[in-house]
């Protein structure tokens, strides 16, 4: 039998959080799958160490077919990350699980956007843990402040820490808080899989994929294993309409990159797990909201955190040890703290941050002021604030239908703006971020906004009124019988943390979901 006529069980569009995780349910359970990503394989070697090997220097940010930011966003066009095992190649390996009352946000945060979670911790918790074992997270339970209950403990310990890094930790302490290791998806201990993969703290980790596959990204430790499994993985592929029959998706049509074919391939169900931009572009270039009770929210209430990075400036260099330091967190300030009276309630979380990239500067600053920005890195470390942004009907992605970009697939517009509470949140944290910094040293301060949609979310979100949310609980397309989308797109709210966790834990429930839905129908 021929490509076009194979049927699968399930195709799954995109190989991130989302759509790994599920596939790891569905494919050891001996479902038949498809897994299609836009991105190829990121090659490992030495070169993952060179001065041009962060993400947005390499061909794995695509611009291909890219969005046009209306407002918001740090350039007039953006593109995509793209490659096999999505963002996971390129992340910094934070995973954290969200706290039990980002499950009950408050209206400071919701405000009148009647975003709502249909699921609660309690019902995460257990994907939880076994996300944390697949992902080998190394971690210390017990030392955060805001740490939710667990079932399981951290399948590893954290790295000793550098020494930049007890300086921070000291000065934290210092004015009364609680520091802790920032959990990582790292491995710092000799594998069955080698030696060569025992984490060997060198500077390129946050934005590089590793040289060595140390960091326990989807590419390395999934989806290898549900290819032996008969996963079958169709790369360098781009879904570019999801084609339905009285609300059932019948095939999903995809262009092939390499061979410049255009193909229509059929399943059973169909999960879409492209990203929060993505994902809302396939189903608006496909009218899918048109079918959806809730399709008035399909690709709005666009949120991506406030975050800004405060470098502390030292004396010299401020990293000496010359080593891997994104390693403290602190939660005090997490969900509102008495040294803070505005805004009032939830703020959010300070991460360590490595010394900038070299490369990555002089991509940022152009001209020769960037080769000199550069050279100036040396001094520089500092703190991540990432306060929870308020989920806003008028953010979203929506596609032009008077523009047809590549592929055939309509021109996707971006248009992002923070609320005034949102800065304010951020700009509370960035003040006691410079207290630390300064306890710890720091002589001068440089705050960095960061503008690009790395933590992008909730533009399909999730919900209990099918008119205001455009997934059920269980991650259904409402109004089409055999689509499930289970990427950052799902989240009515952000939390103030990472969410590559909280993706894949939702993801290995819905796969359990859909696996017991298939014994039901049976």
């Amino acid at each position: 039998m021929g490509q076009k006529e194979k049927i699968y069980d399930y195709i799954i569009i995109g190989s991130g959080f989302g759509g790994s995780m599920t596939a790891k349910k569905l494919v050891e359970a001996g479902k038949k799958v498809l897994m299609i990503e836009r991105g190829k394989w990121v090659e490992r070697g030495p070169e993952n160490w060179g001065h041009q090997a962060s993400l947005d220097l390499t061909t794995n940010y695509d611009k291909t077919l890219p969005y046009e930011v209306v407002k918001g966003g740090n350039k007039k066009q953006m593109g995509v990350y793209s490659c096999v095992g999505g963002p996971s190649v390129f992340y910094g390996g934070v995973s954290f699980r969200f706290r039990e009352g980002d499950f009950k946000p408050g209206p400071e945060i919701t405000r009148d956007s009647e975003a709502e979670w249909p699921i609660s911790y309690a019902d995460l918790e257990p994907y939880y843990s076994e996300a944390e074992q697949i992902l080998g997270i190394a971690g210390e339970a017990g030392t955060d402040p805001t740490e939710p209950p667990r079932s399981r403990p951290f399948p590893q310990a954290p790295a000793p820490l550098a020494d930049i890094s007890k300086k921070l930790k000291s000065a934290a302490q210092q004015i009364g808080l609680k520091p802790f290791s920032l959990p990582m998806a790292i491995n710092h201990t000799v594998s069955k899989e080698g030696p060569d993969r025992k984490c060997q703290l060198c500077t390129t980790c946050d934005t590089f994929a590793c040289a060595i596959s140390a960091k326990n990204d989807l590419a390395t430790i999934v989806i290898p294993k549900l290819q032996s499994l008969g996963m079958e993985l169709r790369a360098n592929t781009i879904a570019t309409k999801l084609h339905q029959v009285n609300g059932t998706i019948t095939s999903v049509e995809v262009y092939d990159r390499t061979t410049s074919e255009t193909l229509h391939l059929h399943a059973e169900h169909f999960i879409v797990s492209a990203g929060a931009l993505a994902s809302p572009h396939l189903l608006l270039a496909s009218g899918l909201e048109k079918l959806n009770p809730g399709g008035k929210v399909v690709g709005r209430y666009l949120m991506r955190h406030v975050n800004s990075i405060i470098f502390g400036i030292y004396p010299g260099t401020a990293d000496k040890q010359g080593r891997f330091h994104k390693e403290i967190c602190i939660l005090d300030y997490y969900f509102g703290h008495k040294e803070i009276t505005e805004p009032k309630g939830k703020l959010g979380s300070l991460q360590q941050i490595s010394t900038p990239p070299a490369g990555l500067v002089e991509n940022e600053v152009p001209g020769p002021l960037g080769k000199l920005a550069g050279k100036l890195v040396k001094p520089l470390t500092g703190l991540l604030a990432i306060a929870e942004d308020q989920p806003q009907y008028d953010n979203y992605i929506k596609i032009d239908y008077n523009k047809e970009g590549k592929y055939g697939m309509p021109v996707a517009e971006v248009s992002h703006e923070y609320s005034q509470r949102d800065t304010d949140a951020v700009n509370a944290l960035a003040k006691k971020a410079k207290v630390i910094l300064k306890k710890a040293g720091a002589i001068f301060y440089y705050t960095h906004h960061i503008r690009t949609f790395s933590h992008s979310a909730g533009t399909v979100r999730m919900g209990n009124n099918p008119e205001t949310s455009a997934l059920d609980k269980n991650c259904n397309f409402r109004g089409i019988s055999n689509l499930s989308v289970v990427d950052a797109c799902f989240m009515p709210t952000s939390a103030a943390v990472n969410p590559s966790l909280t993706i894949s834990a939702n993801a290995l429930r819905v796969g359990e979901y859909l696996l017991s839905k298939n014994k039901e129908e049976v």
